[in-house]
């Protein structure tokens, strides 16, 4: 599996301009909708992709919120929250079922040697081996705790706006937090297997 870098989320839309546009596109403006996809492109395929760890899983479960968001428009409802927390909500479940349904699979045609010509290759390689170590002790982790990490530590985002983000409490979200990094710590701190 070929690694790649997480997109940068870009600046945050402003909240009145998704919000108005959200509004247009629940009467079914579609220049609205291009212009609110535009907004929101760059936060949603940056936060599916720390969800999913997969570029295309990542674009496909954008692809799916924004056909979701132009279809159940008429659902939004401004005095429950703001349109970029509502089109998150659509966004985080869609990822969180895709991630359910995702099968390890052990990929086998990768296996080969490259030369490399970086400076210092054993510091390289424990550097590899410890994000390999976590990867993999990250895949342990059920969804919502993985999801609670990267909103805290990827995008640094208080207990509070998790919660909103994940439709639960911040007391809620402190468990998760604390349950995922004493399970982290744990799978780090057992040796790998030969």
């Amino acid at each position: 599996m070929m690694r790649m870098d997480a997109p940068a989320p870009g600046p945050a839309p402003s909240p009145s301009l998704v919000t108005a546009l959200m509004l247009r596109v629940a009467e079914g403006d579609a220049a609205a909708f291009t212009a609110l996809v535009r907004q929101l492109e760059r936060p949603a395929l940056a936060l599916a992709w720390r969800t999913l760890n997969d570029a295309t899983e990542a674009q496909d479960a954008c692809q799916q919120a924004f056909a979701r968001l132009w279809t159940e428009a008429h659902r939004f409802d401004p005095a429950r929250g703001s349109a970029e927390a509502w089109f998150r909500r659509i966004l985080i479940n869609l990822c969180l079922d895709r991630r359910r349904a995702i099968r390890p699979v052990q990929p086998i045609d990768e296996a080969h040697d490259l030369a490399d010509s970086q400076p210092d290759p054993e510091a390289m390689a424990i550097a590899a081996d410890q994000q390999d170590r976590l990867a993999i002790a990250m895949g342990s982790l059920n969804a919502r705790q993985r999801l609670a990490l990267m909103l805290f530590h990827g995008e640094g985002l208080s207990m509070a706006e998790i919660a909103e983000r994940m439709d639960t409490t911040a007391k809620a979200v402190e468990g998760l937090l604390g349950r995922a990094r004493n399970m982290l710590r744990s799978l780090m701190n057992e040796s790998p297997t030969p």
